[in-house]
């Protein structure tokens, strides 16, 4: 197997988890995994050898996907999607769960792409910074960012029970 099928083998699972955060569907998610694999067989003699395959392939698919789906409002995510559906998730963790996925999709367009990158496609600062196009510097601050408004999530609490007398 040859060095870029190698590394594109690798990035399969770092690709579907990026897709996946940018679409919120998984089956949109395929079809853009797919587009990305596709387009980056067909253009493969303009993948720079030197660097690594991965940022690359994520540049290729986040292009793909302000092309397709960048106009489109996409549905908010059920909870469910991110926990797996799990029977035994309390109903608080879900609900915490719920704003922290309304947060992420309410993050500047950077914020959210940065982070996005670096959580779900498993790429550093500096891979981040050659796929968005700008300094490395930019991408921590929007990064921290994005990070600190998520950390802001509140926690819930059950309503106390005041006793009738």
């Amino acid at each position: 197997m040859s060095r870029f099928q190698t590394q594109l083998k690798d990035s399969l699972p770092h690709l579907w988890r990026y897709a996946y955060s940018l679409t919120r569907d998984s089956y949109r998610a395929d079809d853009l995994v797919q587009d990305c694999v596709e387009r980056a067989l067909r253009k493969k003699s303009q993948w720079d050898s030197t660097r690594g395959l991965k940022p690359w392939l994520m540049t290729i698919l986040l292009n793909l996907f302000r092309d397709r789906y960048r106009a489109q409002v996409a549905e908010v995510a059920f909870v469910e999607d991110y926990v797996g559906g799990a029977e035994d998730t309390r109903w608080e963790d879900r609900a915490k769960l719920r704003e922290v996925v309304q947060r992420l999709h309410s993050l500047p367009e950077g914020q959210r792409q940065a982070l996005q990158l670096v959580a779900f496609g498993g790429l550093s600062y500096a891979e981040v910074s050659d796929v968005l196009g700008v300094p490395i510097g930019t991408v921590l601050s929007r990064v921290a960012r994005a990070r600190a408004s998520l950390s802001e999530v509140r926690e819930h609490r059950k309503p106390e029970l005041r006793s009738v007398k």
